[in-house]
């Protein structure tokens, strides 16, 4: 089970919204077959894993077990039911790591096998398995996609420094060049990223993964007025936006994938309802199934205020400090999960309870 939850992660960026899966098949204790989700709207796992085997190891099948990260689905999507697959291999046994909270699946998959006589072990590195798939969980059990909050301090805990011409506060890059690349790469594992109307005009961001290899997220924008230039990078083409505003509506073009989308699509909020609530159903409605929020600290703020999120987290300079300027925002400093130093970088990632 643990090699299933290796392969499994080779998916991540990629199967969203479908869940990372790993299959393994074993045969008197030796792998014959293995294989992953690897991509959105193809082969799954189990199949990609009977796929794997060598002619001379097709006999053994029906005298083996399947180990699988997930349990098998049992219904039509994308591609027909695992759960079939097993049976028609005659495959005689199943360890499942934990049951698939999607609605079409939860147990169904489990039961199909049981009723054809397959002997089904679930159960296995349970904890592990949902960690994984936390994305996943998270939005078919809470109805709202992961959230996570992230951003750079100094070591005096300023996230921008002052800028009296603008009345606001100017960019200031915060963390190093290799703690940038570890930016991208989060931002690779997550559906969307999303930023607020004075981080998109002061420092036009583009939010892509440029410096990592993967997808780019969903880029979303806060623009409740439809003021920002055409011209910023966020509305370059190269990756979908969508900007949540108060004057149109025009999201139909959008599929629940990031794959083969373009352009820019309008998401109308109100003003009389809290706006971090009304993002969080508009991306559920839109199946987009994690957010990362890099900012600014008040867009930030607004989501810690609400306790509307799963991670935070915070890139500090530790050499740096700038005195006056916007303060970083506040959260109170519990669970933390990991602690990493990357030169003069120090990254702690905590987790809401």
């Amino acid at each position: 089970m643990h090699r299933c939850l290796e392969l499994a992660k080779q998916g991540v960026g990629y199967v969203a919204p479908n869940p990372m899966v790993g299959a393994v098949l074993v045969h008197e204790g030796k792998i014959i077959g293995e294989g992953y989700h690897q991509q959105y709207g193809q082969a799954h796992a189990e199949v990609n894993c009977i796929r794997s085997l060598r002619p001379e190891d097709q006999h053994l099948v029906p005298y083996s077990t399947l180990y699988v990260s997930l349990e098998p689905c049992a219904h039509y999507g994308k591609t027909p039911p695992c759960a079939d697959l097993i049976i028609q291999q005659r495959i005689p046994k199943v360890v499942i790591a934990c049951r698939d909270p999607f609605k079409e699946v939860n147990g169904k998959g489990i039961e199909r096998l049981q009723a054809a006589g397959v002997e089904v072990i679930y159960g296995i590195l349970e904890k592990e398995a949902k960690e994984l798939n936390k994305r996943f969980f998270t939005f078919h059990t809470k109805h709202r996609p992961y959230i996570i909050l992230k951003w750079a301090q100094t070591a005096d805990k300023k996230s921008a420094s002052p800028n009296p011409s603008e009345g606001g506060a100017s960019r200031l890059l915060i963390s190093n060049e290799y703690t940038n690349r570890l930016v991208h790469k989060w931002r690779s594992e997550e559906a969307s990223i999303l930023v607020g109307t004075n981080t998109a005009l002061y420092d036009n961001p583009e939010l892509t993964t440029r410096s990592w290899i993967g997808s780019s997220p969903i880029r979303l924008v806060i623009d409740m007025n439809l003021r920002l230039p055409k011209d910023l990078k966020l509305f370059d083409g190269k990756t979908p936006t969508i900007i949540f505003n108060t004057r149109k509506h025009d999201i139909e073009n959008f599929s629940p994938s990031p794959f083969g989308m373009a352009g820019v699509g309008l998401y109308q909020v109100t003003e009389d309802v809290d706006l971090v609530h009304q993002i969080v159903h508009a991306l559920y409605q839109m199946k987009i199934q994690s957010v990362l929020v890099e900012g600014g600290a008040r867009l930030l703020q607004s989501f810690i205020d609400e306790n509307m999120w799963d991670e935070i987290r915070v890139i500090t300079n530790e050499e740096m400090s700038i005195g006056e300027g916007l303060s970083a925002p506040a959260f109170t400093e519990k669970n933390k999960i990991l602690e990493q130093k990357i030169l003069s970088d120090k990254i702690e990632i905590f987790i809401n309870d």
